[in-house]
């Protein structure tokens, strides 16, 4: 049996940002799933859940450069003043030096296009792997393994700390590409990170960080390979995956909770109304997904069922 081949060092594209061509074949549910008639749940509108639906995306902007083909926006679940629930963040991510910060006042400014406030990152952001939370933006540094967090009214970071292990700039990242080795993800429960590691052998690792420290506070090791999911996010503490970037009938295609240990195959209908996802997170405050679709900045309403 030959030898596999070594993992193939992916080279940047044009605008030095790197995107894998293929669409990786998609994973099977499981059969468990499809021959189990699913009840159904009883939704809990306030407490945490399982994953039982994603709406149809609801565009909020569009973005009007190339910069702007992948990025990443959000809002902070847990504001510090001056900033509000309605602030609303926006980072485009195409291009070698990837500094500025675009800060709204809601997202109906964001889809005007005029930001109150332009902040220079003191480091240059890699990919789309950023999150805002309890006043700070934390964002991994370019070609780097680190995590920075920057404060957003002192205009300085206060923590850097780098990630035992884990692989950057092209060797794990989501099956688009992107430089998408170190996702940073909020739930209910706090602030995580999401790479691998070679010992990991490129499944999917998850721990638990410190929001003051950046220290780890727990790590998960799943058995979902990273480069075959084209996103992730946390609700309640529990990993969700996205079966493809680019395939409008998309699905949820895998759950591992952190209370267990265990994952299980989904099959939850998720659209790619623009064909190209680069950035997929949840906002435990507004109970919504919001994302980044070729271009555009979109957002997708959930729904919780108790167990």
């Amino acid at each position: 049996v030959p030898a596999a081949p070594a993992a193939p060092r992916w080279e940047p594209q044009p605008l030095a940002f790197q995107e894998l061509q293929a669409e990786r074949t998609e994973v099977p549910v499981s059969r468990l799933l499809e021959e189990t008639a699913l009840g159904r749940p009883k939704t809990d509108p306030a407490g945490c859940g399982e994953l039982v639906w994603v709406g149809e995306p609801v565009v909020f902007g569009r973005a009007d450069s190339i910069a702007g083909k992948y990025g990443v926006w959000m809002k902070d679940p847990e504001p510090v003043s001056p900033f509000t629930r309605d602030t609303t963040w926006r980072v485009d991510a195409v291009g070698t030096e990837v500094r500025q910060l675009l800060q709204y006042e809601e997202a109906e400014q964001l889809a005007r296009g005029y930001p109150a406030k332009v902040h220079i990152l003191p480091r240059p952001l890699e990919s789309t792997g950023a999150v805002i939370y309890r006043g700070g933006l934390f964002f991994q540094p370019r070609h780097s393994r680190s995590l920075a967090r920057y404060d957003l009214r002192a205009e300085t970071v206060t923590a850097e700390r780098e990630i035992p292990g884990a692989g950057y700039h092209g060797q794990y990242p989501y099956s688009w590409g992107g430089y998408t080795d170190i996702d940073l993800a909020v739930d209910e429960t706090g602030l995580w990170v999401i790479y691998s590691t070679d010992s990991a052998r490129g499944a999917i690792v998850l721990s638990k960080l410190d929001p003051e420290t950046l220290e780890i506070r727990r790590t998960w090791e799943t058995n979902i390979r990273k480069r075959g999911v084209a996103n992730s996010f946390l609700i309640c503490g529990t990993l969700y995956t996205v079966s493809s970037y680019s395939a409008p009938n998309a699905t949820i295609n895998f759950a591992y909770d952190t209370a267990t240990g265990a994952s299980r195959a989904l099959s939850i209908p998720f659209e790619n109304r623009f064909r190209y996802l680069s950035m997929l997170d949840y906002n435990p405050s507004e109970r919504q997904l919001f994302a980044w679709d070729s271009f555009n900045m979109v957002t997708y309403p959930v729904r919780l069922a108790q167990a």
